[in-house]
């Protein structure tokens, strides 16, 4: 409540010239808080616009890790920060639109205490197995786990994450009964669907991609609306059948609540140009993450959007509050 109060407080302050402080704008190094681990593919989204704002404006843009709570320490970080311009959020899925569902005592409000400037990029997910489970596609999949309810753990990397939810979502559209083992992150579960300790996981693509070419593990499915390049013959969910089931991970960027409007009208424009650089799509491409720019209100209206989508998957799946 106290973070609620001091951002709404900052809502009354004035900006005279607030033009000309865009335009000198920035004057000195910004922050650019992630809540993810370093090298983790959020993280490596950040440091590539970080160095190239860095590079077009003259000052360091330098990136902070603040893992933990599913994305809500560091969206609280930056949603009581000055809004000034020089505290800026790397806002995600789970800070920005399941913890709305997840954290009944959330000490922010997604949408009122966050100006949007734009999403960045969407990841997919995919649908993977332990190659001694017998199913070579989603429909088998789906029949194997009907055919023994209960009796199949999948894990994901801690309860509300996105793939923890991905999957939830999954499961109430093919009905069907997997039990979830929640780990300390994703590299962990992956770990044990490799070992063969547990045999199903859904998690992001960047991650899975060189462990599925390597046979360790099957991909039934990719998550998105069309196939990735990097496993074009592998499926989406809804070709195998899994209808409307188009889930993506996501990241852009935010700043607290009441930043000037100059000043967001100029984070708008240098970030879309960083991601219109060549090279900086080629690198995302490279890591499985499809550049996926929007307007500022645009973005507002998607978190509106997920934070709908996903309070209703956590509701049905019966997810206790956190």
């Amino acid at each position: 409540m106290r973070m609620l109060l001091i951002a709404g407080a900052f809502a009354t302050v004035s900006w005279p010239g607030a033009p000309s402080l865009a335009q000198s704008y920035p004057v000195k190094p910004v922050r650019y808080v992630v809540a993810f681990a370093a090298g983790d593919s959020p993280d490596i989204v950040a440091r590539l616009v970080a160095d190239r704002l860095s590079r077009m404006w003259g000052q360091q843009v330098v990136v902070e890790n603040r893992v933990g709570a599913g994305g809500t320490i560091a969206g609280a970080a930056v949603a009581i920060a000055p809004p000034d311009g020089y505290t800026l959020f790397h806002c995600n899925i789970a800070s920005s639109a399941i913890a709305a569902a997840l954290y009944p005592k959330l000490p922010y409000d997604p949408l009122r205490d966050f100006a949007m400037v734009s999403r960045i990029a969407t990841t997919a997910n995919a649908l993977i197995v332990h190659p001694s489970l017998p199913a070579t596609s989603v429909a088998e999949f789906i029949a194997y786990a009907k055919a023994n309810p209960g009796k199949i753990s999948y894990g994901s990397p801690g309860v509300g994450t996105s793939p923890h939810l991905f999957m939830e979502l999954f499961k109430s559209i093919a009905g069907i009964n997997v039990v979830h083992i929640a780990y300390k992150g994703a590299m962990p579960a992956l770990a044990d669907v490799m070992g063969g300790q547990i045999p199903v996981m859904l998690a992001n693509l960047p991650a899975l991609l060189p462990h599925v070419n390597s046979g360790k593990v099957r991909a039934l499915a990719v998550t998105s609306a069309k196939r990735t390049v990097q496993l074009s013959a592998v499926p989406t969910m809804i070709e195998s059948g899994v209808p409307d089931y188009v889930v993506t991970a996501w990241y852009g960027m935010c700043a607290p609540g009441a930043t000037p409007e100059p000043i967001l009208e100029k984070l708008h424009t240098d970030l879309i140009t960083t991601l219109q650089a060549p090279d900086v799509q080629q690198r995302l491409s490279d890591l499985v993450i499809d550049v996926a720019p929007t307007s500022r209100d645009e973005f507002t209206a998607f978190i509106r959007s997920e934070i709908g989508r996903w309070a209703e998957v956590v509701k049905n799946a019966g997810i206790p509050p956190q």
